[in-house]
């Protein structure tokens, strides 16, 4: 039954990433290949989706997939399973890191969990950056010279702190002249 499996894999997925929505990526694409829920440039659609819209991020994209592969109840099914691990374990760890705070262990656990964390958010970032700009889906070298276009001119108004919703509205609006005028 597709809803008890969009809700598995996607409790997994809540279940063994750290580091919130951008760390899950590299185990969601996995995850959504492996079962055949969507190809690559499905997944790069639902992560430009799930990061222009409202709300956070990993449910953004547990929801659009599930919605996909197993409509609104599927939806509600990988929404819920990908919440509810971090639920339980944010009422256990609100309720006794005071007590364990100063703890070797935990202390160093959690030493080892942030370059962890940078680790898996960079992976994302290099798997996907290489899958937009050389893409295999025969949009071709237009399409790539696009895609490294708008990426260099948003380092820009990143570096300037500018707010992420200029940017990203800046992005699309670009993508759009650039599909309209150059039918990449």
């Amino acid at each position: 039954m597709i809803w008890l499996e969009l809700f598995w894999t996607f409790f997994k997925i809540g279940l063994f990433t750290f580091g919130g929505g951008y760390a899950m990526i590299p185990l969601i694409r996995s995850e959504v290949l492996s079962h055949g829920w969507a190809k690559t440039e499905d997944i790069l659609n639902f992560i430009a989706v799930s990061e222009t819209t409202p709300g956070p991020f990993a449910i953004n994209m547990a929801t659009f997939i599930g919605r996909t592969t197993g409509g609104m109840i599927g939806a509600v099914c990988a929404t819920v399973g990908v919440v509810l691990p971090s639920f339980v374990i944010i009422l256990i760890v609100a309720s006794t890191y005071e007590k364990f705070k100063k703890n070797k262990v935990v202390q160093g656990a959690m030493v080892g969990l942030k370059p962890a964390v940078v680790g898996m958010i960079a992976a994302a970032f290099v798997t996907m950056g290489i899958e937009v700009l050389s893409p295999k889906d025969g949009t071709g070298v237009l399409s790539s010279v696009v895609s490294s276009a708008i990426f260099l001119i948003m380092i820009i108004p990143a570096l300037k702190k500018k707010s992420p919703i200029m940017i990203i509205l800046i992005s699309g609006l670009i993508g759009v002249a650039a599909n309209v005028f150059l039918s990449v």
